[in-house]
């Protein structure tokens, strides 16, 4: 190690250092108060610094995003897209709408504020990853200023006797909330005498694994469900010195305790026995908890937040005996992601984290997401499936030449139990770990594919479902993958497609523009003026079954949008129209089509086609492909896309 590197090791440890000491902070509970006059934002409740966190680093409307898209799926709808969650969560905007709603609410003291925030939704959705993210927020915020040796780490202001609170909170512009724990109101009288502006004071920084403002609670065996995991217990070793009644036999490090000024988790919350849940009653709406033994009740200020998979939750719904702490529930509803690009963000994101090197061809991901999403839609009569999974991703959906007008928002609204079933990330990235491991060379969309098969044939599921899966792979992605591969590999075939296409645009354009306005076209070359070529337009038209006397109203349709465009200031290229977008592509695929096909099928390949070869498997390999994955997808394509 060089000496350089040392000293950049040592800059960071001291810098860290340095950030320690400014953050943290000593003094007398008269110190606090000068600090909280100087600065009332000290003083603050649990919801109300978790909602800092939240909106901390900035927060935008749906409706001011650039994502034409994303505007098309919610763009008249008031959703807030919060910076703190938009790298790590893909897909769920209206779920982190409602849990932001949720803290806006509670930070103004709200009816939410005494409210437990509990997320259902099924298993691998990201409820334990939402809630994670929120804990890492706490604890990367500043430290609470807390009683010294306090166990629950109470807010100092619980130190001023309730005949002067009204005068403080005046002077300090902040509203005091909370009682003094047992053991901090026998430390005033007896170290203090009761003079609680002598009482020390210091920052307590939150940290789930240290337990301090971050409370946990697992789900616990039903025949041993002992609530001194919540609110704590007496130490029974401390009894032969002092009384049972006295608050130094407390131990006060229930989860509740220790979720103080912070927040409290339930993990898998419905598992529990309803008994065992009860004192969630008392500390959400009067923010209170039994205190062990004899010792009165103890104040707490904690964010309570619970999750569950969607079958405990129904069960629990259903017993009308636990409706007391129905009635003390904000469920907001974490369903799986049901749009194709966020769902290949989410697979990225949770590639990038692990140590696999292996090359990942082109549409690997997906058409593993086209799976996983395929299987968390429900059937509608309004149009099959994979035009669904198209509408939910934003996308022009084109159908005979027109463009499909469904409303996916009016689809999603008729399936409301959408998203709330089906495969799960987790399932899938087992799938590409497992072809990862077992392909260091590399990855594809067939190799992937197939362990996806082996492992639903393998899984524990329904008969039906399991048929449903395989049909899904062996049918549904299967042909979207081969339309995937034709237009690849001719966009590979094709020299310069995109200079092509946009040259076949122009010409349909001057064509059809001469057509509908009933002029002549000038030859670029001669200057002569000519008919429009209605032979030429029609071998465009006829690739989107555009024919006969729905041609003239296709030819008006194409230039009222492109004018329209135009006058809005907009590019306007081949690929504006999403209908004429598919016509040249396909026109261009066509033509093609039968040398692609020669060319991969022939078993012995003259000298020509070998070079063609090559040169299209060097143009799939600048598409980012290997030279294997290049030729493994090229005798893909020959066995499967064009089957004599």
């Amino acid at each position: 190690m060089s000496e350089q590197e040392k000293k950049d090791f040592a800059h960071l440890i001291e810098s860290d250092r340095e950030t320690a000491r400014d953050t943290g902070w000593q003094g007398t509970f008269l110190d606090y108060l000068e600090k909280v006059r100087e600065n009332p934002s000290l003083a603050r409740l649990a919801h109300e610094r978790l909602w800092d966190v939240v909106v901390g680093e900035g927060v935008t409307d749906i409706r001011e995003e650039g994502d034409p898209r994303l505007r098309r799926l919610l763009g008249d709808e008031a959703i807030r897209i919060y910076n703190f969650f938009k790298d790590e969560f893909f897909g769920i905007e209206r779920t982190l709408d409602q849990i932001g709603r949720y803290f806006r609410a509670a930070a103004q003291r709200g009816e939410e504020s005494r409210q437990v925030l509990c997320l259902i939704g099924p298993v691998g959705a990201g409820k334990s990853s939402l809630v994670e993210k929120l804990q890492r927020g706490l604890e990367t915020a500043r430290p609470v200023h807390a009683i010294e040796g306090c166990p629950l780490a109470e807010e100092p202001l619980h130190l001023i006797p309730k005949h002067l609170r009204p005068e403080f909170e005046e002077m300090l512009d902040v509203r005091i909330e909370g009682e003094l724990c047992p053991l901090c109101r026998y430390r005033l009288e007896e170290e203090f005498d009761g003079r609680y502006e002598e009482v020390p004071v210091t920052t307590v920084p939150l940290s789930r694994h240290g337990r301090r403002g971050i409370g946990v609670v697992p789900p616990v065996d039903p025949n041993n469900q002992d609530t001194s995991v919540l609110i704590g217990a007496e130490d029974i070793s401390k009894l032969d010195r002092f009384s049972e009644g006295d608050p130094r036999v407390l131990d006060l490090n229930g989860a509740f305790h220790v979720g103080n000024r912070g927040m409290t988790e339930f993990i898998e919350m419905f598992k529990n026995e309803t008994e065992y849940l009860h004192t969630i009653i008392t500390a959400t709406q009067e923010k209170f908890i039994p205190a062990p033994g004899r010792h009165g009740t103890v104040y707490v200020d904690t964010v309570i937040l619970a999750h569950s998979n969607e079958g405990e939750w129904r069960r629990f719904r259903g017993d009308r005996t636990n409706e007391a702490i129905l009635d003390r529930l904000v469920v907001v509803k974490v369903p799986y992601n049901l749009r194709l690009s966020e769902e290949v963000k989410i697979y990225q994101k949770l590639l990038d984290r692990s140590s696999f090197e292996a090359h990942i061809a082109p549409h690997t991901l997906e058409v593993v997401a086209m799976f996983s999403i395929l299987s968390r839609l429900e059937p509608t009569s309004k149009c099959d499936l994979m035009t669904k999974l198209r509408l939910y991703n934003g996308e022009e959906v084109v159908e005979k030449g027109k463009t499909v007008k469904l409303d996916p928002r009016e689809l999603q609204d008729a399936s409301p139990r959408e998203g709330m079933s089906g495969i799960s990330t987790r399932f899938v990235m087992k799938a590409l770990d497992a072809t990862l491991a077992d392909h260091p060379e590399g990855i594809h969309p067939i190799n992937v594919r197939e362990t996806l098969v082996q492992m639903v044939k393998a899984a524990d599921l329904a008969d039906k479902e399991r048929d449903r899966y395989l049909e899904i792979l062996r049918d549904t992605v299967h042909k979207e993958y081969l339309s995937i591969l034709e237009k690849e590999i001719t966009r590979a075939f094709v020299y310069s497609f995109e200079e092509q296409a946009e040259s076949l645009f122009q010409n349909y354009l001057d064509h059809a523009e001469a057509y509908v306005n009933k002029t002549r076209v000038k030859d670029t070359d001669t200057g002569e003026e000519l008919e429009p070529d209605e032979d030429f337009l029609k071998s465009v038209e006829e690739q989107i079954a555009i024919v006969g006397s729905t041609a003239d109203g296709f030819r008006q349709e194409v230039m009222a949008y492109l004018w329209a465009s135009s006058r809005r200031g907009e590019k306007v290229t081949y690929q504006s129209y999403e209908p004429l977008r598919e016509a040249i592509e396909k026109r261009l695929m066509s033509s093609a089509r039968e040398m692609s096909r020669v060319i991969t099928r022939a078993r012995t390949r003259d000298e020509e086609q070998r070079k063609k070869y090559d040169d299209l498997v060097g143009a799939l390999m600048q598409r980012g492909y290997t030279e294997d994955s290049a030729e493994v997808v090229l005798r893909y394509a020959a066995n499967n896309l064009w089957k004599d």
